[in-house]
């Protein structure tokens, strides 16, 4: 299977892209897709998975992500893992836009994005208990509560 550069469909929430490369259900076991995130964008509050690993590697900007209390800046390059069970988030606070593929390890949560596609519009306000029930039915837990302080500190917007 080859998946050429610019395909796979595209699911676009604001400024925080996502493409489809490789399904989990074809790869036996793992997930990749593209993301890209708009500068000064926060792409996630702090979050957790409870079923998979996420491991990025930077193909275009510079991403930068916090795992528990450490801050980190991944440049063109950079492979970051963001493993199960850990609090993490990640933004964009370079002058370009950032791209990155994203392995996803079991497959399976690739599927969240288009799923939070439907319940995300740019003309309303999103329903946070929504979304917070799309989260769990993926095993995923979101720190609402956190991304006031990320966009303060950090000097970011979300969407």
């Amino acid at each position: 299977m080859l998946v050429s550069p610019g395909e796979g469909e595209l699911i676009q929430i604001g400024g925080f892209g996502t493409r489809y490369k490789i399904h989990g259900a074809n790869a036996r076991g793992a997930a990749i897709i593209e993301h890209t995130l708009e500068p000064g964008l926060l792409g996630s509050p702090m979050h957790r998975h409870t079923r998979e690993d996420e491991i990025s590697c930077v193909l275009a900007g510079e991403l930068t992500i916090q795992i528990g209390d450490q801050v980190h800046t991944a440049t063109v390059g950079s492979v970051v893992l963001k493993p199960r069970g850990i609090f993490h988030a990640f933004w964009n606070a370079g002058s370009e836009t950032t791209r990155f593929l994203e392995v996803i390890v079991p497959g399976g949560f690739e599927e969240y994005f288009r799923e939070l596609r439907q319940l995300v519009s740019e003309d309303l306000q999103p329903d946070m208990g929504a979304i917070a029930a799309l989260a769990a039915s993926y095993g995923l837990e979101l720190d609402f509560g956190s991304l006031h302080e990320l966009l303060e500190r950090h000097q970011l917007r979300f969407g």
